[in-house]
């Protein structure tokens, strides 16, 4: 298979200057706010984005230094298949975050309920739409175990403050 490369985008500000702090997920940074700085030749791909309330991002763990296929993920003290994790120590460094759109002005995305480092180079921007991307789930693994440390009110299968 040939070389795949991506480039970014845009970047992503947060108040995260350093990995030691970030919250685990999304929903364990309700409230914490940031931006988006879309770069100007991908502005145009904006266009109707400030009609969505949460918007998935998706970018490069660019301060992951290595990777590797077992992990110890910080909700368990037993290794895991990467895979079986969202540890950022993956073979390819990408990563998903769910977070709610508060408003866009020309290139600059407000954002918050975030859980990403500062100066995170951006891949890609796509709606979030619960009727497509939500699912009921039966089983989710190992972290059945742990998902109590996570803020506590479920609804519809989705943890939530």
């Amino acid at each position: 298979m040939s070389e795949i490369k991506y480039q970014p985008i845009g970047v992503i500000h947060s108040p995260f200057k350093e990995p030691r702090g970030v919250p685990i997920q999304p929903i364990a940074g309700e409230g914490v706010k940031g931006t988006v700085e879309v770069f100007p030749e991908y502005t145009e791909g904006l266009k109707d984005i400030e009609k969505f309330s949460h918007i998935i991002l998706i970018y490069h763990f660019h301060l992951s230094q290595k990777s590797s296929l077992k992990v110890k993920p910080y909700m368990d003290d037993q290794v895991h298949g990467v895979f079986a994790t969202r540890a950022p120590s993956r073979p390819n460094h990408i990563g998903i975050s769910v977070v709610h759109l508060i408003k866009v002005e020309g290139e600059k995305l407000y954002i918050k309920d975030l859980d990403i480092i500062d100066n995170t180079p951006l891949l890609d921007i796509k709606p979030y739409v619960p009727e497509f991307d939500v699912r009921q789930v039966k089983k989710i693994g190992w972290l059945k175990k742990n998902v109590d440390k996570l803020p506590k009110t479920k609804d519809n299968g989705r943890f939530m403050k």
